[in-house]
């Protein structure tokens, strides 16, 4: 295990300068480290496919946060973040004890919904790659909703995603 991989934080957002030090490359600036449970694993020994997919959720949950997505207007009328599609592609699988990254970023928005993209780093190496579609809806659940323009703004500046469509 690199070093740099060693003394990170788990769960907690790193610093640009310590996700550089990793191995992530540009224009990637938001990423959580944590290690690989035996839980995790598969009959293979290595990570079992679904478990990418609570990775970015974890993940995703932390970005939200960080970039004040989901703070709602206080009048109790809250939009719903629904997923509507996800895909994994696996480059490099992971075993017990490895030390990953996973990080996330809005690469294009709709007027409705988002595409968020992931990546798992390991050792300097890229591992995985998942995208996901994420729409805001009305607390109906049913009625999609425009994204707010601090939303937007917010992708375009943190992440430089563009508009799609």
């Amino acid at each position: 295990m690199s070093e740099s991989y060693r003394e990170l934080a788990l769960l907690r957002p790193l610093p640009v300068a310590k996700l550089r030090a990793c191995g992530v490359p540009e224009p990637i600036t938001f990423g959580q480290a944590d290690r690989v449970r035996f839980r995790e694993l598969d009959v293979l020994d290595h990570v079992n496919n679904a478990v990418y997919l609570g990775w970015f959720e974890t993940l995703r949950i932390a970005y939200l946060r960080a970039y004040g997505i989901g703070d709602y207007e206080p009048d109790g009328e809250r939009p719903a973040l629904v997923l509507r599609s996800v895909s994994v592609d696996y480059h490099r699988p992971l075993h017990l004890e490895d030390v990953y990254i996973v990080t996330g970023r809005t690469v294009a928005y709709r007027r409705t919904s988002w595409t968020m993209e992931y990546r798992v780093y390991s050792g300097g190496h890229h591992c995985t790659t998942g995208h996901a579609v994420i729409c805001l809806m009305a607390p109906d659940h049913a009625t999609r909703m425009p994204l707010p323009e601090a939303y937007v703004a917010t992708f375009r500046d943190r992440d430089g995603a563009e508009r799609e469509g």
